[in-house]
């Protein structure tokens, strides 16, 4: 059971229209009530099993009835799904920190050991600052473990650093019961949902994006920009008053 996606989808006050929709090569944006993000992941189905239902009037659906989809087997259709969850969802009053996550992670992490459950760009340099570092992949590289390496490195990480793309193919709630009571756990990427609510399944500190300026992030994600490329959104993170 998806309980995490299910009680976020619970905790929305109000639906909203949907001004745009936009499933871009690497982030999909959904803008209603705000602007919210999340990563675009692809089913291994034949060609046509993994389509976008009601593709030409999504923009028609209530956000709220796009969020629905968060619930989807259908990868494509649970990353549109998450990115209208986040553009339905409102943090609440505490204060954000414009910290990178690579920033935080070499912080928190130095010298310990971190499991970091993603692949991202800024491994070269967590490596040179953690005291041990295990990146766990759906198809890892060289010097990466496998998913199913989760049950045996999980459990023994001071930090575990888990990408929110993992709300989008659903392996979010198993890997957070992984984590051993007293590691840091950190929510990052994209798809992070920027909402209090995820500190009651202990994760600490969440690190994700706002779209600042819709027509600059809309630009470069339709024309194919990667994490490090989309322009017009602002990073954030989110502690959880215990580590501040």
């Amino acid at each position: 059971m998806n309980r995490i996606l299910t009680d976020l989808l619970f905790s929305i006050r109000s639906d909203a229209p949907v001004r745009s929709v936009l499933v871009g090569l690497h982030w999909t944006a959904v803008c209603s009530r705000a602007c919210g993000l999340a990563s675009t992941m692809l089913s291994s189905h034949a060609h046509g099993e993994g389509n976008l239902n009601d593709v030409g009037n999504l923009h028609l659906k209530s956000a709220r009835e796009l969020a629905e989809r968060a619930l989807a087997d259908n990868l494509l259709e649970a990353s549109l799904g998450v990115a209208a969850l986040n553009s339905l969802l409102e943090m609440d009053d505490r204060p954000a920190s414009p910290s990178n996550a690579v920033d935080v992670l070499i912080q928190r992490g130095s010298a310990k050991r971190v499991a970091l459950v993603g692949h991202f760009p800024f491994i070269s340099r967590l490596r040179q600052t953690a005291g041990e570092l295990w990146v766990i992949e759906q198809n890892p590289g060289q010097g990466e473990f496998p998913a199913e390496a989760a049950a045996d490195l999980l459990p023994q990480a001071d930090v575990v650093a888990i990408t929110s793309s993992t709300l989008i193919n659903h392996s979010l709630d198993p890997l957070l019961a992984l984590a051993a009571p007293n590691a840091l756990v950190m929510l990052l990427g994209p798809s992070t949902p920027l909402s209090p609510l995820l500190f009651d399944y202990g994760i600490s500190i969440l690190s994700g994006a706002r779209v600042v300026d819709e027509e600059l992030a809309f630009r470069t994600i339709a024309q194919g920009g990667s994490f490090q490329q989309v322009q017009g959104v602002q990073l954030l993170t989110y502690f959880k008053d215990e580590v501040l």
